[in-house]
């Protein structure tokens, strides 16, 4: 084990369990009467700002004109439509059910790198989507065994759509988050996918407690996560790292059954195996970040 090595995988562990948190902290705020449109916009409002006081700290501020237009699709993408579909699969589908079908996006990434990259449609990549599509069919099939999961149509196709979205950090990232700072890519994106929500927003009266579970959603799984999925990559080969984040469904799962009851049946969880291999047979060097 290289030098470091042990403290990366600490940092990755530690990143997927915060990861893990956002579906049963944001049920929670849904349950309060905030709506999803509104908890997205929140989240990306409040972490962009985070980002944007980093950015500037650090002196990595700039975004070559050449740029601009695929960070603006990227908000759309990544945060707009990824934030939202994820909510609303939590709120249609159960935090488990959520995070599970969010690991469909290597599978999707395999396949638009194959249609429109031209990439070659390898055994491997078949292999993984032949996965990927029994699993989320057995997960469809499965549904609960247990109260407070509901994986009906809705919340399975908000799932695959938060999946697809999550995708674009991908293809994004793939020639992005090598050329600029992280944090000088979100302090654009998070607040334009922000400002694309907010037209439809209706806010609603919130708590303190409300607030305080809000500004957790935006800077512990969110803004914090992202700088300790960060530290674990400068330790540990990005291929180990993405494929030790797939215990963030795992633990999403954990955490929904301990706080909201939520249970997935049997066949269900054996969808949700073949989920989860697809992306250990898909991982090959990607490490999106979130």
């Amino acid at each position: 084990m290289r030098p470091g090595a042990r403290s990366g995988y600490l940092l990755i562990i530690l990143a997927a369990t915060l990861w893990g948190s956002l579906g049963v902290a944001s049920r929670g705020i849904l349950a309060a009467g905030v709506s999803p449109l509104e908890l997205s916009m929140w989240r990306a409002g409040i972490a962009g700002a985070l980002f944007a006081m980093q950015a500037w700290r650090g002196g990595h501020v700039r975004v070559e004109r050449r740029d601009r237009g695929a960070v603006a699709a990227f908000a759309v993408a990544g945060v707009s439509l990824f934030y939202l579909a994820y909510l609303l699969a939590v709120r249609d589908g159960g935090a488990a059910l959520a995070a599970i079908l969010l690991y469909t996006a290597p599978a999707w990434v395999a396949l638009a790198s194959a249609l429109w990259l031209h990439e070659p449609l390898t055994r491997r990549t078949m292999l993984a989507l032949a996965l990927t599509l029994t699993g989320v069919a057995l997960v469809a099939l499965g549904g609960s065994a247990g109260a407070g999961l509901r994986a009906g149509p809705s919340g399975i196709l908000w799932g695959l759509a938060s999946g697809l979205a999550y995708a674009s950090y991908y293809l994004f990232g793939r020639r992005y988050f090598t050329r600029y700072e992280p944090a000088t890519l979100f302090m654009y994106a998070l607040p334009l996918g922000a400002l694309l929500l907010l037209p439809a927003v209706h806010f609603a009266p919130k708590s303190a407690s409300t607030w305080g579970w809000i500004l957790f959603v935006a800077v512990v799984p969110t803004w914090v996560a992202l700088q300790v999925y960060g530290a674990g990559l400068r330790r540990l080969e990005a291929t180990r790292a993405v494929t030790v984040a797939t215990l963030e469904p795992v633990v999403a799962a954990a955490l929904a059954y301990a706080v909201w009851g939520e249970a997935l049946a049997p066949l269900a969880w054996a969808g949700a195996a073949l989920v989860l291999t697809g992306v250990l047979v898909t991982t090959a060097g990607a490490s999106p970040s979130r």
